[in-house]
């Protein structure tokens, strides 16, 4: 076991029945649990992703936030799988063996992006797992844009260099000068992780084959209660994914945030995390 920068946080491999997976937490004793899940992108690691939610909500939350199957330090597959469901099948039984690890009957989830695709996947499968569910960024709907900056962020390994990560991650917030300071901190640490070959063969894997969006009569019968978090200026995944979300979903609410982008959990950092506690505190 690591600890991080900040001692709050520390990070270990868990060895469940099919995947080893390096994990991220924070908050150990709390009663209620947070499962957060990351989204994708070059290098992309859980911490990168929730490390400022993790140290905050880690007061009050028993905080966990694995590297899914496939990204960063957790296991890759040696060879690539067929297509985006069968990575789904995996991410959703890698999941589930966690919780079964950590003895953890019901938890709340953030996710981001990709993960909030997961989250959703997960309480169709598992709907008596899962408590509130908080699903920031999301895309994957039939309505959501494929934007010209996340085909060319997907476009990284073509030409893969630290200047193009650089230039994607400012697309992926709405204030670049003001976010550069961080863009630059994690820059090293996402390019270094990118270029590890089983990282870029997963990646190359996930994304050859395009998501089916869950049906509209699926999303009709989850019952669990959801918070939509969407950056208004979000060029990545388009706020009208979480529109048709809030449209589908049986118990839904949206939370948007102006000049914001796909970060909110970094740009909105401090309103961010204010708004998942209270939401899962039962306030929201």
């Amino acid at each position: 076991m690591t600890a991080t920068k900040d001692e709050t946080i520390t990070s270990k491999h868990v060895k469940t029945g099919n995947y080893t997976t390096w994990i991220n937490e924070t908050g150990k004793g709390n009663e209620e649990t947070i499962l957060f899940l990351h989204g994708s992108g070059p290098g992309v690691t859980s911490l990168a992703n929730w490390s400022y939610a993790l140290q905050e909500c880690g007061d009050s939350f028993y905080c966990l936030a694995p590297d899914l199957y496939g990204f960063a330090q957790s296991d890759h597959p040696e060879k690539p799988l067929k297509n985006r469901q069968m990575w789904m099948d995996c991410w959703i039984e890698q999941i589930v063996e966690l919780l079964d690890y950590y003895g953890l009957e019901k938890v709340h989830i953030v996710g981001n992006s990709l993960g909030c695709s997961i989250a959703l996947e997960l309480l169709l499968e598992y709907p008596e797992r899962f408590d509130r569910v908080v699903l920031m960024g999301p895309g994957g709907t039939p309505n959501t844009k494929l934007s010209l900056e996340l085909a060319r962020a997907k476009a990284f390994y073509d030409n893969p260099s630290k200047k193009r990560l650089q230039q994607i991650m400012g697309w992926f917030v709405y204030d670049k000068e003001a976010m550069q300071p961080i863009i630059d901190g994690l820059t090293d640490s996402r390019f270094e992780n990118a270029m590890q070959e089983e990282v870029r063969r997963s990646n190359n894997s996930i994304f050859s084959t395009a998501a089916v969006p869950i049906p509209t009569v699926a999303l009709n019968r989850i019952k669990n209660r959801i918070l939509l978090v969407h950056g208004r200026d979000d060029k990545v995944c388009s706020i009208e994914s979480s529109y048709y979300l809030l449209e589908h979903l049986d118990d839904a609410q949206l939370h948007v945030f102006s000049q914001c982008g796909h970060w909110t959990q970094i740009e909105k950092k401090d309103q961010f995390n204010n708004l998942i506690q209270q939401f899962f505190k039962g306030i929201l």
